[in-house]
């Protein structure tokens, strides 16, 4: 009577540092019987490496020791899902770009428009000043940046009083149209500081009037209440002087700001290069405004576009949550598994 052959003994084997049987069968085999993918792991044999090709074709052998390795985080996937649509609102109009570049400090309107371009802003502020009534003809700002295009924000820059603002802001309605506007009321012309009381007092008149201002401001979280009941469509903290390329000086006032305002905050003023920028946007700001960073840059072009970059990068580590601060190290890799 026939009788069915024995099955061939267990293998004994050191796999990852630990004893264990094995049935007879290539390093493929063995891979899989331990529902892993051969195509995802690395393996060594007695000390050699066994290329990823070849696992089918290696049989295990009596005493063999193996390390079997794959790739666990830190590192993961990268998706390639499009991001999802991060548009900010302001008085009901919503823009994707957060970054607002002034037009001021440039060599001529060409590089000017130039930068805007690089930057992706579709917000600029504009200055209201007089008609070069001895040169009307010349250039002005709307032959290269074109105000149905890109959204113009006129500014009060060097308005002392909140009449003298309001006035600007009058005019520039009336020139052009404009409701959205940026109100500024400066108290000195050394520290270009706002003057808050006068600011505050601008802001009631404005909104009064109809006009929807996004107001700079001290990084004051009780005065930015204060204006955004007056009306203020968005509160505008300075980062430091107007200028100054200092960086945000105090972040602590800001993220206050941006934790009780119930209207966008942009951090306007102070801003000197990209990483500032970024900090401003993973402080929680809804936006950036500068000018001097840009225009005063060896490579205004060149900046410009870093400033977007930032820009994008500050908000996306503020949506991703940052890590915890931690007082001593933590391993990144676990270290259970060594080889």
């Amino acid at each position: 009577m026939a009788t069915n052959p024995a099955p061939a003994a267990s293998l004994s084997i050191t796999l990852n540092g630990e004893p264990r049987r094995a049935a007879p069968g290539s390093i493929a085999d063995l891979v899989r019987s331990l529902e892993l993918d051969p195509a995802k792991v690395a393996v060594e044999r007695n000390g050699d490496i066994v290329p990823r090709s070849t696992l089918a074709e290696v049989a295990i052998a009596e005493g063999d020791a193996l390390e079997i390795v794959h790739f666990v985080g830190g590192g993961q996937d990268e998706s390639t899902a499009p991001a999802p649509d991060d548009s900010w609102t302001v008085a009901g109009r919503t823009f994707r770009s957060r970054l607002i570049v002034g037009t001021g400090k440039y060599k001529d309107f060409t590089q000017n428009a130039a930068a805007l371009a690089a930057s992706g802003a579709e917000i600029v502020t504009v200055a209201v000043r007089r008609v070069n009534v001895s040169d009307p003809k010349a250039p002005i700002l709307t032959d290269y940046i074109d105000p149905k295009k890109v959204t113009y924000l006129p500014n009060t820059a060097g308005c002392f009083t909140a009449e003298d603002a309001i006035r600007t802001l009058r005019l520039a309605r009336e020139a052009g149209g404009w409701d959205l506007v940026k109100l500024e009321v400066l108290g000195e012309a050394r520290t270009l500081y706002p003057d808050m009381r006068e600011t505050l007092r601008a802001t009631e008149v404005l909104a009064r009037e109809g006009f929807l201002p996004m107001v700079y401001c001290a990084d004051d979280p009780i005065a930015s209440r204060q204006l955004e009941e007056a009306g203020a469509v968005a509160i505008m903290p300075l980062g430091a002087p107007i200028g100054s390329g200092l960086g945000i000086q105090n972040k602590v006032m800001i993220r206050m700001i941006v934790e009780g305002a119930k209207v966008p905050v942009l951090v306007d003023a102070g801003v000197g290069t990209a990483s500032e920028a970024a900090v401003a946007m993973e402080l929680g700001c809804d936006g950036v405004l500068m000018n001097t960073a840009i225009a005063e840059a060896k490579d205004p072009i060149r900046m410009a576009r870093a400033m977007k970059l930032a820009v994008e990068a500050g908000r996306d580590a503020y949506l991703a949550g940052r890590m915890p601060t931690r007082r001593y190290a933590d391993p990144s890799s676990p270290l259970a598994g060594l080889i």
